[in-house]
């Protein structure tokens, strides 16, 4: 009899992964309209394992945005606190799996976008390491970082659900040809383990809630027999601006496509047939404010007399966050700290100020710019109510980091509580 691990268990997918008959957006107005006739690679091994999708989630357009408020059908909202960003981009995910509205949703991380608003909402979060799962069927925002990862309540779950999409795909050049490790087998409790903090890179950068939250969360570890040791990762205050010279470049590149010709939604030019004209009528209609800046940003440091100056430095610094962690795992098994520097954020508080909106993912972008697997695990609250988060970090290997996580979940409660929602009663824990 054919073995399918995930039978009848309903899955949400993040808008920007294309599923046969169903809309793929991605968030945008240029994409509204499309309804790919080809599965994702992923949604084809989700269903061959038994999986039911269930439908799409929203998402920051195109994948850029830390708090799906840039997605063109308006925002979605964190269960925990309905005033509140659920995160981004994979902010309809997280919020679906917190909300009780799917056990699992997959999601795509770029540089924290699936383990921020798993931060945010409270749940499990993975981003594998890059080309573990294929991108086959994922609208792309920037190749050389986008990967997809399951969003649940628990590592174990998750790690059902990798084990599942994860895999050699022909038709994705980037995705790794190796064994898929047995994912379940990695989660035995046994946490005797070097974990590595990198506290000078954390000073002035948390608030104190998070900070309490994680040191907290260091003791239960510690509990189970870990030994946590401190680390310097000399690169870390460069990796924000790393990170966003490079999504910047290949959003303006992934992004040229949809010039309303070969791709997306067309918007005639009033009164002038010149195609310059249809192309920039149909951008600027299209594109919210966010992917704009991106685009405009990116086309910019790929320019004649800038590429040296900041496309090349760029890459020349992620080599060097690279080494930093490369350095780190000589001496550890795992790299910890806060998965973001705040909690939630009201709905419409940073929309007017970017830069604060992309220190957002200052703890989360060092591991995607160095191919890294990561994971988001709930540990703890808020005095106000709202979930703090755990990142874990591990060395090209997802089986520790999901060890790491199920470990700690197995000394903790986090995961077992539940936001009660408007008109809905009884307690927030699940049983």
């Amino acid at each position: 009899m054919e073995r399918l691990p995930l039978l009848g268990v309903p899955v949400a997918l993040k808008d920007n992964l294309c599923a046969r008959g169903q809309p793929a957006t991605a968030g945008s107005r240029l994409l509204q309209h499309f309804v790919p006739p080809y599965d994702a690679t992923v949604v084809e091994r989700l269903e061959a394992a038994g999986a039911v999708v269930l439908g799409k989630t929203n998402c920051d357009e195109f994948g850029m945005g830390s708090s799906t408020e840039n997605s063109a059908f308006g925002p979605t909202r964190n269960p925990w606190r309905l005033d509140c960003t659920p995160g981004g981009s994979s902010g309809g995910s997280a919020a679906a799996v917190a909300g009780g509205l799917a056990p699992v949703a997959l999601g795509s991380d770029t540089g924290g976008s699936i383990r921020q608003p798993a931060a945010l909402c409270g749940v499990f979060g993975l981003r594998p390491t890059w080309g573990r799962v294929s991108r086959y069927g994922l609208i792309a925002f920037a190749s050389s970082l986008d990967q997809i990862g399951p969003l649940a309540r628990t590592a174990d779950d998750a790690a059902l659900v990798l084990g599942t999409i994860a895999g050699h795909d022909p038709r994705d050049a980037t995705s790794v040809d190796a064994p898929v490790p047995d994912y379940a087998a990695a989660l035995t409790g046994d946490v005797r383990l070097r974990l590595a903090v990198p506290r000078r890179s954390l000073e002035g950068t948390v608030d104190d809630e998070v900070a309490a939250a994680f040191s907290a969360a260091l003791d239960v570890l510690r509990g189970r027999g870990a030994t946590v040791v401190e680390i310097d990762l000399p690169h870390a205050a460069q990796a924000m601006a790393v990170y966003y010279v490079l999504v910047m470049a290949e959003a303006s590149s992934n992004l040229a496509r949809y010039d309303g010709v070969r791709y997306g939604t067309r918007v005639p030019a009033a009164g002038d047939p010149a195609l310059d004209e249809m192309y920039r009528e149909t951008r600027s209609v299209g594109f919210g404010a966010e992917v704009t800046r991106r685009v405009m940003l990116g086309t910019y440091v790929l320019s004649a007399g800038y590429y040296d100056a900041y496309y090349r430095k760029a890459q020349q610094a992620r080599t060097l966050i690279a080494r930093d962690y490369a350095a780190a795992f000589a001496g550890a098994d795992a790299v910890l700290t806060p998965t973001s520097p705040t909690a939630a954020f009201r709905l419409g508080e940073r929309v007017d100020d970017p830069v604060a909106m992309y220190r957002s993912d200052v703890l989360t972008v060092g591991p995607s710019l160095a191919d890294l697997p990561a994971a988001s695990v709930p540990c703890g609250f808020t005095a106000a109510g709202l979930p703090l988060g755990l990142q874990i970090v591990g060395r090209l290997d997802e089986p520790t980091v999901l060890r790491v996580a199920d470990a700690y979940q197995r000394d903790s409660r986090w995961h077992t509580l539940e936001p009660v929602l408007p008109g809905a009663t009884g307690p927030g824990q699940r049983s």
